[in-house]
C-alpha cells in the first residue's frame, strides 16, 4: 500500500499552519502537469497547493467534458488566470486511446484515484459501525454443521433468527468496541468486527442453513449476521474542507493499537449530523498541557499543537473512519481533529 501513496504523502507535508480559507499556491508550480498512470489527485494538488484540500476551490470545471471531475492519464492539467485569479482547467485532448478497429470508450474505473482506496478496501470496507439494539437483534451462528463451534470457509453454518429468505447474502459479524463521546458521554455506537461473509441456502422455520463463502477468521457461535451492503468505496471523490466548523477526538485506532501513524485507520466521534462527508480533511492536534508558570505560580495550559492530517473516508451517522495521511508527532487516541 505504501508504494502506491509516496506522492499523496508529499502532497500532506507539514509546514507552518495554512488558512483553511484561501488556496496556498505552490511557488515553483508549473503552467501545466500530464496526467500519468499512478498518479493521484494529491499528487496533483501537491504540484499546485500547499494546502491540496482546497483543490476544489480552484478547479474551473469544463461544461464542454461529460464528467469533468473525472481526471485519466494523458489529461493535462492547465494553469489558466480568470478575471485576474488562477484556476486550474482539464484538456483532455491527450487521453491515451488503444489502437483498435473499434472506438475505445475510456471507462470511469480508468479514472485516476484521490487515494488508492482499494488498498484500505481490502481489510476495512466491512467494517462497520452499527447501534446496539440493530446487533442483539441480528440472526446470529448457533452452530456448525455437526455440531462444530469453529467454522470457517467452504463449511456450513446454522443460524438463529429471522432472515430474508434464500439466497440472500450477509456478512459475519463480531461485537468490538462500544463508542462513547468521551466529551458528553453519548453512546456512538457499537463496532462490527467483519468476521466473513455467506449465504442463506435453506430456511426451516426459526433455523436456517448459511453456506459460508469467505473467512477473515474462524467463525465462533454467537457471531452475527447483517445483510450484506449494496455499496462500494468511492476512489473519485475530491478533497476538501469540512462544511462547517468541526472539533471532534480520535476515538480508536483499527487495529486496537493506541499510537497512530501514517497510513493508519482512525475512528472519530464526529459523522454525517455533523455534516462530514467523505473527502473531507481534518487537522490532527496534540493536547497541549497544564503547567504551572514558576514566575507567578499560576497553572496555565500550553497551545495546541498540530501532529497530522487525516482524510475522511467513510462516515455513519455519530462518527467517521478516517486514513492519517500525515503524521509528524506521535499520534495518540484522544488528540483532538479540527478544520485544517
Amino acid at each position: 500500500m505504501r508504494k502506491y501513496l509516496t506522492g499523496m504523502m508529499a502532497a500532506l507535508a507539514l509546514s507552518a499552519p495554512l488558512s483553511a480559507d484561501e488556496p496556498q499556491w505552490q511557488e515553483d508550480m508549473p503552467d501545466t502537469h500530464t496526467v500519468v498512470k499512478g498518479d493521484t489527485l494529491w499528487d496533483i494538488s501537491e504540484t499546485f497547493l500547499k494546502n491540496p484540500w482546497l483543490w476544489p476551490e480552484i478547479w474551473h470545471v469544463n461544461a464542454q467534458i461529460a464528467n469533468p471531475h473525472l481526471i485519466y492519464p494523458g489529461d493535462v492539467i492547465r494553469l489558466i488566470y480568470l478575471d485576474g485569479e488562477k484556476r486550474l482547467t482539464l484538456d483532455t485532448s491527450g487521453r491515451i486511446f488503444k489502437l483498435e478497429p473499434k472506438a475505445h470508450v475510456v471507462s470511469q474505473g480508468e479514472a485516476i484515484e484521490t487515494i488508492p482506496l482499494d488498498e484500505i478496501n481490502s481489510f476495512l470496507s466491512r467494517s462497520r459501525v452499527v447501534s446496539e439494539q440493530e446487533l442483539q437483534l441480528a440472526p446470529y451462528v448457533i452452530s456448525g454443521l455437526n455440531e462444530h463451534l469453529i467454522v470457517g470457509a467452504g463449511d456450513k453454518a446454522y443460524v438463529r433468527g429471522s432472515v430474508d429468505g434464500e439466497n440472500t447474502g450477509y456478512g459475519i459479524y463480531r461485537e468490538g468496541e462500544v463508542y462513547i463521546d468521551p466529551v458528553t458521554d453519548e453512546f456512538l455506537g457499537v463496532q462490527a468486527i467483519d468476521i466473513g461473509s455467506g449465504m442463506i441456502e435453506r430456511v426451516n422455520g426459526e433455523i436456517s442453513t448459511m453456506a459460508v463463502t469467505r473467512t477473515t477468521e474462524e467463525m465462533r457461535i454467537g457471531d452475527r449476521l447483517l445483510r450484506d451492503e449494496e455499496r462500494s468505496i468511492d476512489s473519485t471523490f475530491f478533497p476538501s474542507s469540512p462544511l462547517g466548523d468541526v472539533e471532534g477526538q480520535i476515538l480508536a485506532v483499527e487495529g486496537g493499537v493506541n499510537q497512530v501513524g501514517k497510513l493508519d485507520v482512525v475512528v472519530i466521534n464526529r459523522g454525517s449530523r455533523e455534516q462530514l462527508e467523505v473527502g473531507n480533511v481534518l487537522a490532527i492536534f496534540k493536547r497541549g498541557n497544564h503547567i504551572t508558570d514558576r514566575v507567578t505560580g499560576d497553572r496555565v495550559k500550553l497551545p495546541d499543537e498540530r501532529a497530522g492530517l487525516v482524510m475522511v473516508f467513510r462516515t455513519f451517522e455519530k462518527v467517521s473512519l478516517a486514513l492519517v495521511m500525515d503524521a509528524e508527532q506521535g499520534i495518540s487516541v484522544e488528540d483532538i481533529v479540527r478544520n485544517p
